[in-house]
């Protein structure tokens, strides 16, 4: 019925209790996940999750917060795309919050990773996940100039204004719901959200961060994201299955996936 379609599970939070996370995702409707890679490092960890389980899929990318890492090559990325169940590239983009020191010409490294996620993207014809935060203005400045109209993707978590969403639906992106949505101060996400179509929308909790009211610091689960559906669904005044039912749609299109067939084979990428 539900679809997170932004996730870590790999992290050591679920090290010892991912067949409860599973079982708790099925009482809630939740029926997949996708598991988002933020490191080269991680990334065997992510995949495996992937092949092991039916209901899951895998991205390939570097955060762009993540410093002292591996950084990705070109090669890198698409070596690592034509791996079966790998449906995206990312989770990239900008990330100036914690510049610290540091100015926003100094962060010429992380523009030139995005850059580098974009050109994946565009070999591979595969979808990009965008994270940005207080970096709007370049992350939109990168994706015209390197994407150039011909990559797809999906803004995840996002809490950026009206301005941002509607510059990243007019270059063919999705946009993202988190637990954000649910939080008593996000009067203005709740506003966007409203006026995001139904079907450019996705949903996700990006456990196990943000989790929704009433789990709000906690940790997160993807079982919660029938959560975010439930509010979202209040803001667009329909019932929370039907919002569902045209995520998962909406999540399957972009993936380039076919519910009737779980294991995903290359052709289908």
């Amino acid at each position: 019925m539900f679809v997170d379609s932004h996730c870590h599970l790999n992290f050591p939070q679920y090290a010892e209790t991912l067949d409860q996370v599973r079982a708790d995702m099925s009482a809630a409707g939740v029926d997949r996940a996708l598991c988002i890679s933020t490191t080269l490092e991680e990334f065997p960890q992510v995949h495996a999750l992937a092949m092991r389980y039916d209901n899951m899929w895998a991205t390939v990318g570097v955060h762009p917060d993540n410093e002292g890492v591996q950084e990705p090559t070109l090669g890198d990325l698409l070596e690592r795309a034509t791996l079966p169940r790998v449906v995206g590239i990312g989770e990239t983009g900008l990330d100036y919050y914690r510049l610290g020191e540091r100015s926003v010409a100094d962060m010429e490294w992380q523009r030139e990773r995005f850059r580098v996620h974009i050109r994946a993207a565009l070999q591979t014809g595969l979808p990009l996940v965008i994270h940005t935060r207080e970096a709007s203005e370049d992350t939109l400045a990168i994706l015209r100039e390197v994407g150039q109209g011909k990559v797809r993707g999906v803004f995840h978590c996002f809490t950026e204004n009206e301005a941002v969403a509607r510059a990243a639906l007019d270059l063919g992106f999705h946009i993202s719901f988190s637990g954000i949505l649910t939080f008593k101060n996000a009067g203005d996400l709740r506003d966007v959200a409203r006026m995001v179509p139904i079907e450019r929308c996705l949903i996700e909790t990006d456990s196990p961060y943000l989790a929704p009211a009433p789990h709000r610091g906690k940790l997160n689960s993807p079982a919660y994201v029938s959560l975010v559906a439930r509010q979202l669904a209040e803001l667009k005044g329909m019932d929370a299955d039907e919002l569902g039912r045209i995520t998962s749609n909406n999540f399957e299109e972009l993936f380039s996936l076919v519910r009737t067939s779980p294991r995903v084979s290359p052709a289908h990428q």
